[in-house]
């Protein structure tokens, strides 16, 4: 009974399995299930304009789905390229540019640095007073790379 009813209207199958694959994306497939819900109902919409056999119903809802997904995988591929490192949960990225005044004078190059509530070993290609306007260039593990400023 069942099998017949798809038989006589087999669009009603497709957009069927498009709404259920669409309704369990939403349950949180992580956008796997997205495009063959959306491959199922482009089929299921041709279908109901074309009559198409079972075996052409078949291969375009797989190339849909294919393509689609690989189409958006490529979309993803190339924003990721596009966009910069991210410094998240990278303290010593995040002040990179940072002008602040020493509070201790740096010796042999080598000195410590104030930032918020905490401190940081810092080092210069120059010994450097106390009060100094420096400017943190680059990071070195968890130490900063300072080069003297002009004040602000």
């Amino acid at each position: 009974m069942i099998v017949e009813a798809i038989r006589a209207h087999p669009h009603n199958f497709w957009l069927i399995l498009g709404g259920l694959l669409l309704a369990l994306e939403m349950l949180g497939a992580s956008g796997y299930l997205l495009w063959s819900g959306i491959a199922a109902l482009l089929v299921g919409l041709l279908t109901w304009v074309v009559p198409l056999g079972w075996e052409w119903q078949g291969a375009i809802f797989a190339v849909l789905t294919v393509g689609s997904a690989w189409l958006w995988w490529y979309r993803l591929r190339a924003g990721d390229r596009t966009r910069p490192a991210s410094a998240l949960n990278q303290r010593g990225q995040q002040l990179i540019g940072l002008r602040t005044r020493l509070s201790e004078p740096l010796i042999n190059g080598f000195g410590r640095l104030r930032v918020g509530d905490s401190t940081w070993r810092v080092q210069a290609s120059e010994d450097l007073p106390a009060g100094t306007w420096v400017e943190v260039y680059a990071t070195e593990g968890i130490t900063l790379r300072v080069r003297r400023a002009v004040a602000q």
